[in-house]
């Protein structure tokens, strides 16, 4: 039988941060590293990380129409270039405990962020096959941060995740609305250079992997094998039900990341306002990021909440496709809301439906695996309904279906139950 779920508010905010570890290796804690200096050092780097992580998808976004210019896009690679970083965001999710098991957390990261130096750095070599080469390997790359670095937060400042947590997630935010707003400004700086626009959102991720280079020498990560495992996950109903609202609302969340600058650019947006639009969004979705994980837990459940937010997101979706445009800027704040929203609720949940934190990390890395995946649909379909029809328009059909579904799946993982998994002792 499952049982109704206590609702402690101080608990549930401090387990957030260990839904996204995804295997039974866990590091030891890292020694002090230069007392208070070192540990403000290693704070702003994690920070710029996560700063790192986003730029890849709303940079190549402001510039679509440009790059489909440029290297002569069909409709179809438009498509499956704002779709590739996603697939590989599920894909490649399970490859990072195993190589900080195999490597530790500071050096993979440190590979990490040169690669997805390189990677980004590779798409402005107006090269249509370097430019999904590239694409692939950053995604591949933002896949294994997206994993490791709630995990060291947790680690590393243990009495400090909640403030720490919320710095990282605001910088994530701050990534995809920078790239989103200051892309085609750096086009124009650059005497109209798509790919240079393209390329340059490398430097920050080569500067922050310099940055990081000494902690990789200030600690030597230790791994200790937890002796448990979970079963009974997959086949849970609960457990799809958590992953499915997982992998739906990251699909309308993509769809935005990947295309919503080119709806308003059609719509008749300057490309440098209809980037600004978007960075506001953003910056909106961090804000309601922190404070809506706050208010999902003072209920008896979540279900409400999760159908509120997935109507707010598609229904501002609906307006920035379809309302006049004075009134585009009120429709971008009322999705940042719903979208930032659905994100904390999505993370909110894996952890308020799990027994334990053993398997709410096994429960996070289904969501990650199977939601990333289901995301990828998002914006390839975005793409192919541009192509097929000449406008974006019947996009609303595909925003009002993820936004259905998103509730429809909130609304069975936002009841007051736990998933049917079980903690056992590992065999030998």
């Amino acid at each position: 039988m499952t049982k109704p779920i206590p609702q402690a508010v101080a608990r549930t905010l401090d387990a957030v941060e260990d839904t996204l570890v995804v295997d039974d290796e866990i590091e030891t804690p890292a020694p002090s590293r230069g007392g208070a200096f070192g540990r403000f050092v290693l704070g702003a780097s994690l920070v710029m990380i996560a700063f790192n992580l986003r730029p890849v998808f709303s940079s190549a976004s402001a510039l679509l129409p440009e790059i489909r210019s440029d290297l002569a896009l069909s409709p179809l690679g438009a498509s499956l270039l704002t779709t590739l970083p996603v697939v590989c965001l599920g894909a490649f999710s399970p490859l990072a405990p195993r190589l900080a098991q195999r490597f530790g957390s500071e050096r993979t990261l440190l590979g990490v962020l040169f690669l997805l130096a390189l990677g980004t750095a590779l798409r402005g070599l107006s090269s249509v096959a370097l430019l999904f080469f590239g694409t692939a390997l950053a995604g591949a790359c933002i896949a294994v941060g997206n994993v490791l670095l709630p995990g060291l937060v947790k680690r590393d400042f243990a009495n400090r995740t909640a403030l720490m947590t919320g710095f990282y997630t605001m910088a994530l935010c701050a990534g995809a609305a920078g790239a989103a707003g200051l892309t085609l400004p750096i086009e124009k700086a650059l005497g109209g250079s798509t790919a240079g626009a393209l390329a340059s959102w490398a430097l920050p991720a080569l500067l922050v992997g310099l940055l990081w280079l000494p902690q990789v020498f200030a600690v030597k990560g230790q791994v200790k094998r937890n002796r448990l495992s979970v079963h009974g996950l997959w086949r849970d109903r609960m457990a799809w039900s958590v992953t499915l609202f997982t992998g739906l609302q990251s699909a309308l969340a993509y769809c935005v990341f990947g295309w919503l600058v080119p709806i308003l650019r059609e719509r008749g947006l300057d490309g440098i306002t209809a980037g600004g639009i978007v960075s506001m969004s953003v910056m909106v979705q961090a804000a309601a990021c922190l404070v809506v994980p706050h208010i999902a837990v003072r209920g008896r459940d979540q279900r409400l909440v999760n159908v509120s937010l997935c109507a707010f997101a598609a229904v501002a979706l609906l307006g920035l496709l379809f309302a006049p445009l004075s009134t585009v800027w009120i429709w971008a704040v009322l999705q940042g809301i719903g979208q930032g929203g659905l994100i904390a609720a999505a993370m909110t949940v894996i952890v308020l439906r799990s027994r334990d934190p053993h398997v709410a990390a096994h429960l996070s890395g289904m969501a990650q695996c199977v939601g990333y995946l289901l995301a990828a649909t998002g914006p390839l379909i975005v793409g192919l309904i541009r192509g097929w029809t000449g406008s974006f328009a019947w996009c609303a059909v595909l925003f009002v279906a993820l936004g259905l579904g998103a509730a429809v799946n909130g609304w069975r993982a936002g009841s007051a139950l736990y998933v049917e998994a079980e903690t056992r002792e590992a065999v030998d």
